[in-house]
């Protein structure tokens, strides 16, 4: 099993940044690709970001590109969401998720809230 544990939610105002870890423990995943995700209310959880396990592959949501930068530090075992200009629209339940190579998202972490106010 993986566990996928998120921190660094929070409020914040429009214009603000935060920065969102992952921190992955248990069975090591084999090129595996770690992924952002988000769920705002009422809404259906959407992707924001993935990298690869070597961070040359990388992809993000049109919605966040340019404003969001999603790294890792594979030493760590951690995953970063850098999240700059944050808007309002923003505001959603961050979720971290993994997967290994040509597979879906199976495993998930418990989420964290980042809500940003205008």
């Amino acid at each position: 099993q993986v566990q996928l544990v998120e921190s660094g939610g929070g409020l914040v105002q429009a214009g603000g940044s935060l920065r969102l870890s992952c921190a992955a423990s248990g069975r090591t995943l084999s090129n595996n690709i770690m992924g952002w995700f988000r769920q705002a209310p009422g809404k259906e959880r959407e992707f924001v970001a993935a990298i690869s396990w070597s961070g040359a592959s990388i992809s993000y949501a049109d919605s966040v590109k340019g404003r969001f930068a999603i790294s890792k530090d594979n030493a760590k075992n951690t995953v970063y969401l850098q999240m700059n200009s944050l808007k309002p629209e923003d505001t959603a339940v961050y979720y971290c998720s993994a997967r290994e190579s040509g597979e879906g998202y199976k495993y998930w972490g418990q989420g964290t809230q980042v809500t940003v106010s205008s």
